[in-house]
């Protein structure tokens, strides 16, 4: 099955009492925790600050934390990357970094050496093996109190339950695109195939990082966010509700048969999506919510102000 979730604040306000949008995410992931057991992940948009970078990467384990750590730092600094800050939390080793060249070629130059779970100015994709709270707590993401985010738990059907196969995806070598979905890409490889004669990269065979590396093509090319939403209910075959995120925006799509669920719920300061109504009133306990089920066929998009 699986579940997803999001929210935004519109004007900056945090219209959910007694909540980082940190603690908001994972209750909602909490509420649906029948959806999906096996891993927990969560897109995190922060403050850009000029001039700076987010990345995290895996740390396989094969190897001492220091040794792999420090092959790391060895590839970045080749690479003219400046480490300003840097620290191991679970399974990944997150920095913050000077870079001012090109994403895409370093992403390139990257592949094979590392394994690289985003690059942001303002994201940073968090995700493990394991259920949400105690996730959360292992990796401080109620700290977290940016205007939005994305979140994830997953069910493993097609592949295994490892980190790497947790949701969300980065579209890679494309600062602060990332997705997260519930269904089945079923023309996975006709368009993944399209994509890589472009010159696009994938780094899984997982078709949510397909629908994040197709986004972040069509905005490459110029096509708003809305209007690559729109194209991907005709060039996305499935069946499947998605949510991205971008460093100013979150959206939505959904099929033509909806058969993969997702609640909203939106006021003039925000907007709240999640597989079920059970995770919106997370949020709200005790209140009666007027939630609506996003039709079929269709996509939506809400930005910060």
């Amino acid at each position: 099955m699986c579940a997803i979730a999001g929210i935004l604040f519109k004007n900056g306000q945090r219209g959910i009492p007694n909540m980082t949008t940190g603690q908001a995410l994972t209750a909602m992931l909490d509420a649906t925790l029948h959806r999906g057991p096996d891993s927990t992940g969560w897109a995190l948009y922060h403050q850009p600050q000029a001039g700076r970078l987010r990345m995290r990467f895996f740390l396989t384990g094969d190897l001492a934390p220091e040794t792999e750590t420090a092959h790391i730092r060895q590839l970045l600094a080749a690479h003219q990357v400046d480490i300003l800050t840097a620290n191991i939390i679970g399974c990944t080793y997150g920095l913050t970094v000077a870079f001012s060249g090109d994403i895409p070629a370093l992403t390139r130059s990257l592949e094979g050496a590392v394994q690289l779970v985003s690059i942001g100015s303002s994201l940073d994709i968090i995700k493990d093996v394991g259920q949400p709270v105690d996730l959360a707590e292992t990796y401080g993401i109620a700290r977290f109190d940016g205007q939005h985010g994305i979140a994830h738990i997953r069910l493993a059907t097609e592949s295994g339950v490892h980190p790497d196969t947790a949701h969300p995806f980065w579209a890679c070598g494309f600062s602060d695109v990332a997705t997260v979905h519930n269904g089945q890409i079923t023309n996975y490889w006709i368009m993944r195939r399209r994509l890589e004669r472009k010159g696009m990269r994938f780094q899984t065979e997982n078709d949510t990082e397909l629908i994040a590396v197709y986004l972040a093509y069509q905005m490459s090319c110029g096509i708003s966010l809305e209007a690559a939403l729109n194209s991907s209910l005709e060039d996305l075959d499935g069946t499947f509700s998605f949510l991205v995120a971008t460093k100013e925006a979150i959206g939505y799509a959904k099929d033509k048969l909806a058969a993969k669920p997702m609640v909203k719920y939106e006021t003039d300061d925000l907007i709240a999506i999640s597989s079920e109504e059970v995770g919106l009133n997370r949020l709200f306990p005790g209140q009666a919510l007027e939630t609506s089920e996003p039709a079929p066929l269709t996509c939506g998009l809400w930005s910060r102000s």
